[in-house]
């Protein structure tokens, strides 16, 4: 069947899921394209990609244009170190405020990063004896992982996604082996209450934040998908919700890029916003 995907298609799709998400997708990844093309074909039964690509143009088949082309690897605790960073720096002094602390997760893929932040807040209240009050909001552009995030039902292969052991993960998660390496995990209610879900593109104009809404961003591993351009553009609207003095996690391989003068470097790129 993919042999009918011809270069026309792969450079339509290239340009309309570049105008409706922001993703950009190089001449090096067209055998993605033309993979993911091949999947929507059979899925949505498509006999022409040109009526199909202007059916998506307007609105129709969109969200299942967008989820197919998305990219969702992740883990829990990946680039462990953000959470410990958390843990040890920020956190014990902020749960002494009474005022409610906020996290961002601007890419919650299948949830793992954000159950990650919300077990390491509730672990955090934990040991610091705080009431703070302390919530999670994590957004992602494709609706089917939202759908399975909401449900925090995960089976976890420990060889290759080790888990952190300087917590109880039995305290947030119902947790039982299948084998030797592979353990199923349910989100407990308690991390549940503190997370909220919603679908939110990055390439949007506005955010539907407040102003300085977040203390702590998490932009990891997202970046990478657009051009450096809106990569800068995409930091600065997300920048102007994180209150001065927060800190915003990268990933390994993205940059601060224009922000650099208004941000403390603490390594592993870790940002404090000193200004606006």
């Amino acid at each position: 069947m993919s042999n009918n995907i011809s270069s026309n298609d792969i450079n339509k799709a290239r340009e309309v899921i570049y105008k409706i998400a922001g993703i950009y997708l190089p001449p090096s990844k067209d055998s993605t394209i033309k993979n993911r093309l091949d999947i929507l074909k059979r899925k949505l039964g498509i006999q022409d990609f040109e009526a199909f690509f202007n059916q998506v143009r307007v609105g129709q088949f969109k969200q299942e244009f967008i989820n197919a082309f998305t990219t969702n690897k992740t883990d829990f605790f990946r680039e462990g170190f953000h959470f410990e960073d958390m843990l040890n720096r920020i956190l014990p002094h902020r749960l002494r405020d009474s005022e409610p602390l906020k996290v961002y997760c601007s890419a919650s893929s299948t949830g793992e990063e954000p159950y990650s932040i919300a077990t390491t807040l509730l672990y955090a209240k934990d040991i610091y004896r705080s009431s703070t009050p302390v919530s999670v909001l994590a957004t992602d552009i494709d609706t089917s992982v939202l759908e399975f995030a909401k449900k925090g039902k995960y089976l976890v292969n420990t060889k290759l996604n080790p888990l952190p052991n300087w917590l109880d993960l039995k305290d947030y998660f119902e947790m039982r082996h299948k084998s030797e390496n592979e353990v199923f995990m349910d989100a407990k209610q308690n991390l549940k209450n503190i997370l909220t879900f919603k679908q939110h593109n990055l390439y949007d104009a506005r955010y539907p934040f407040g102003v300085k809404e977040f203390d702590i961003i998490f932009c990891r591993n997202v970046l990478i998908y657009f051009k450096v351009s809106d990569q800068e553009q995409i930091l600065s609207k997300m920048f102007s919700h994180l209150k001065i003095g927060g800190t915003l996690y990268l990933g390994h391989s993205e940059s601060i890029l224009n922000l650099a003068s208004k941000v403390d470097r603490l390594g592993k790129n870790t940002f404090i916003k000193i200004m606006d």
